[in-house]
């Protein structure tokens, strides 16, 4: 997952400031909460799921849109003012299998997403308490809800805790948790709407024992349980095992390396947030725009955003940016036929924030996967609407991802005059892939910012964040993004948008205020 940080602003009585990792709520009384929670993860050692690869994938796609069409007024990007987000009071218990077929090496990981997720708490005997239980043919309870009540020392005693090495008893440890570890004599506090009631389990393998009707009684006792398959995964058992609706309640990660990429989900999973544009809680002159934790100031069409993120000024004219775009779409086998519809989708969508035309944007397309195809190059297609016709006739490739080879394809050819590049104007690719390259990238990959080119590296699922990193332009850390899990992928879409649009006067890119309206609906139709 994505954890994108908010520059820190002064504090205000207005507003709510937060520590470090951990999210922040607003107080009490200001937002209806949700009941107790329970989060269950489930982890298995192998390849993936089909499944979980369409929910990464479309969610990349729909981030990735939000980004490019939440660009600031006349360029200059919209700029988080304010926060009000810290962690809702909750019992939190750890369910942990550390069964045989959990590896040593394995359950450390286990214990490091654990402590990521507490990092990200506000604990103390009045927030959150956690407790941790260990299980295979039996249960230990590690330590229980009262044991702790600082941070550090929760820190401290996961890392002392050892696997057991035998069965599989799921059904069994969410019973104890039911029937001991959220129990007021273990410390658990009763049951109030002011407080949550959350477990988060994980397993390995098929449980030994049932875990339908022992789930169900956890659910009617108030507890929302969510189910994190790894590897391979029953997704059935999780389907037992989690709340209504399934799709906000299962989860999937393709391996034990990758769990800890979770962590911010389950961060959000506790913060309650409050619209500060909707209570006018905010200084926007213009138009104040909400997102988790914080709002954003943007200006109306025909306005740019001053340097102080809240104020406008009338813009003096423009008529679009002039800029080469060209997209390096990974056709690999591994992305599957269905989700490389949501790849043309995702194109289809950014090329609609953009002003096409000779003298403002170009678009080229290239697919490669074991070979390299140019779909069309700049410049052949003059407007959206047939850039668009395009882009849904491509035919996918499938076979390997040789990401070196279209890197070079891009260097050599796609920015090439003969191809429809023009001389003077800024050229950016989006390189887009969802595995490791099969060859080298670096020469490529370096050869391509040396020459001015400001390239973003997208990826999803089994792509390598180090090859993303060494694909990004400078600043990295603005020009690489990655998720794991396909919720967390709205993070991406929102810087995205602010760093394509290259442009000295900043009166001369799109205002969101044009695209509001069409982008929620856009929204709308991929989440359905």
């Amino acid at each position: 997952s994505l954890l994108v940080p908010l520059p820190s602003v002064p504090p205000s009585p207005a507003l709510h400031t937060c520590q470090g990792l951990a999210p922040c709520l607003p107080e009490e009384g200001q937002v209806n909460t949700s009941g107790p929670r329970l989060l269950l993860a489930t982890l298995h050692p192998a390849s993936g799921s089909s499944a979980a690869m369409d929910r990464i994938f479309s969610t990349l796609l729909l981030s990735l849109l939000i980004l490019l069409q939440s660009y600031g007024v006349c360029g200059s990007p919209p700029q988080p003012r304010g926060t009000l987000c810290r962690t809702k009071p909750t019992d939190l218990v750890f369910i942990i299998d550390s069964s045989r077929s959990v590896r040593p090496h394995e359950f450390e990981k286990v214990k490091v997403f654990m402590s990521r997720v507490i990092e990200g708490l506000d604990v103390g005997p009045n927030s959150t308490r956690v407790g941790v239980i260990n299980y295979a043919s039996s249960v230990k309870n590690e330590f229980s809800l009262k044991a702790y009540q600082t941070k550090a020392a929760l820190l401290q005693a996961v890392r002392r805790i050892e696997p057991l090495s035998t069965g599989t008893m799921t059904g069994l440890a969410i019973q104890f948790a039911i029937s001991r570890a959220f129990s007021d004599s273990e410390g658990a506090r009763v049951r109030s709407p002011n407080f949550n009631k959350v477990a988060i389990v994980v397993t390995d393998g098929r449980p030994q024992d049932g875990v339908q009707d022992v789930s169900a009684r956890a659910r009617a006792a108030g507890i929302e349980i969510f189910a994190i398959g790894v590897g391979r995964v029953d997704m059935h058992t999780l389907r037992q095992i989690a709340s209504e609706p399934l799709d906000d309640h299962v989860d999937y990660v393709e391996s034990y390396s990758v769990i800890e990429k979770l962590t911010h989900k389950f961060q959000e999973a506790f913060c309650v947030v409050s619209d500060l544009c909707a209570t006018g809680d905010h200084d926007c002159e213009q138009i104040c725009i909400s997102s988790p934790g914080a709002y954003k100031c943007a200006c109306k069409e025909g306005f740019t955003l001053n340097s102080d993120g809240k104020t406008c000024s009338a813009c003096s004219g423009g008529s679009g940016s002039a800029l080469d775009l060209v997209f390096l779409i990974d056709g690999s086998k591994s992305v599957r036929p269905e989700n490389f519809e949501l790849v043309k989708k995702f194109i289809n969508q950014i090329v609609d924030s953009l002003e096409v035309s000779d003298k403002q944007a170009q678009v080229g397309l290239v697919q490669y996967s074991s070979s390299v195809r140019q779909e069309f190059p700049l410049g052949q297609f003059k407007n959206k609407k047939d850039i668009k016709a395009a882009v849904k006739k491509m035919a996918y490739m499938e076979k390997g991802t040789m990401t070196g080879q279209a890197l070079k394809y891009l260097i050599d050819s796609s920015f090439s005059i003969i191809n429809g590049a023009r001389p003077g104007v800024p050229k950016v690719g989006i390189v887009f892939t969802d595995g490791r390259s099969q060859d080298y990238i670096t020469d490529a990959a370096k050869k391509a910012k040396d020459l001015g080119f400001r390239m973003f590296a997208v990826g999803v699922g089994n792509a390598v964040e180090d090859e993303l990193r060494e694909i990004a332009s400078e600043p990295v850390a603005e020009h690489y993004f990655y998720t794991a899990d396909f919720r967390t992928i709205s993070k991406i879409g929102k810087k995205l948008q602010m760093k394509i649009c290259i442009e000295e006067d900043p009166c001369e890119c799109k205002s969101i205020v044009k695209f509001q309206t069409k982008v929620e609906d856009l929204i709308n139709s991929l989440q359905q």
